[in-house]
C-alpha cells in the first residue's frame, strides 16, 4: 500500500457526473482525501460515505477535496450520490487499476478494501489508514491530518497506523 511520504500516483478516471477527473488538477490548489471503498449502497460504504459527507464543511473549510472511488459504474454513482446526498466525487475505478496503483487490496480474498489517503498540494500523501470496518475513523483520522497540515506540522511515520480490518 502507498505509505506516508509517498508521491501519490496520478489517475484519470470517470466521475458519477461523466466528467473526467484526474488527480494532478487539484495540485497546488487543495490537499485531496481520497477514499476507496467496495460497493455503492453497502452499510458500510453508506455509513463512511454518509461520515465524509456529515464532515463535508470541515474538510472544505481545511481546503481538501473528498473523492471516492469504487469499482461500481458512474450511473451506481450517481445514484448513490443522489440518494444520500453526497456531495463529494465519485469516481468509477471498473478495472480496479487505480486501487491496484495505490495497493488497496482486498479482505479475505474477495471484498475490496477500504483505505483513505490525504495528499497534500504538492502531491505527498501525508496519511493512510485502512480497515475493512472501522469506517467512522477513517473521516476522523483525515480531518487530524488536515489540521496538522494547516498549522504547518506532517504527522510522523509512526501515526502510519494500518488497522486490521
Amino acid at each position: 500500500m502507498i505509505r506516508e511520504g509517498d508521491v501519490a500516483p496520478d489517475f484519470e478516471l470517470v466521475s458519477s457526473s461523466g466528467r473526467r477527473v484526474k488527480l494532478s488538477e487539484y495540485a497546488g490548489q487543495k490537499s485531496v482525501v481520497l477514499f476507496f471503498y467496495p460497493k455503492d449502497d453497502s452499510p458500510g460504504c453508506t455509513a463512511q460515505a454518509c461520515s465524509f459527507r456529515d464532515a463535508y464543511d470541515a474538510f472544505a473549510e481545511a481546503g481538501a477535496e473528498v473523492i471516492g472511488i469504487s469499482s461500481d459504474s458512474a450511473a451506481s454513482h450517481q445514484a448513490f450520490g443522489n440518494k444520500h446526498r453526497l456531495p463529494m466525487t465519485l469516481l468509477s475505478d471498473p478495472n480496479g487499476q487505480v486501487r491496484s496503483r495505490y495497493g488497496v487490496g482486498s479482505t479475505l480474498g474477495i471484498l475490496p478494501g477500504r483505505a483513505t489517503f490525504v495528499i497534500d498540494k504538492s502531491g505527498v500523501v501525508r496519511h493512510a489508514f485502512s480497515s475493512q470496518l472501522r469506517v467512522e475513523r477513517h473521516v476522523k483520522e483525515a480531518l487530524e491530518v488536515l489540521e496538522r497540515l494547516s498549522r504547518g506540522l506532517s504527522s510522523p511515520l509512526a501515526r502510519n497506523r494500518l488497522a486490521p480490518a
